[in-house]
């Protein structure tokens, strides 16, 4: 089996789908950080395909940025300035060739993430 990264994105506030979200995946080796790809959520809070598909997949450290600042002003959604939440990164290790899933779940003021599957 060779390894893949998904995600999804959650809005817990509206109890929906975050859509049209843009998030960006980093390899991170040392001090350095590679942008991997650039992707947006669906209607369905998924990118479209894997966002690391199993033929770039290697072992590693990687960081999924979220940009919910920009998600949360398409909502309407009145917010402080500084936002409390803007981009969320979120750095994990692959270790073993399988299927990672690194979803979001968010709120103005809140988020939280797991393994899924």
């Amino acid at each position: 089996m060779s390894g893949f990264l998904t995600t999804h994105v959650l809005d817990t506030a509206r109890g929906c789908p975050a859509p049209d979200m843009k998030i960006e995946l980093f390899r991170i080796a040392g001090d350095s950080r590679e942008l991997l790809t650039t992707m947006k959520t669906n209607s369905d809070g998924r990118t479209d395909a894997q966002i690391l598909p199993a033929a770039q997949f290697e072992t590693g450290t990687y960081e999924l940025v979220f940009h919910a600042g920009d998600y949360l002003d398409g909502c309407g959604i009145a917010l402080t300035e500084p936002k409390f939440l803007d981009l969320i990164p979120i750095r994990f290790g692959m270790s073993e060739a399988s299927h990672y899933h690194v979803p979001l779940l968010l709120s103005p003021y809140s988020f939280s993430t797991y393994r899924g599957s």
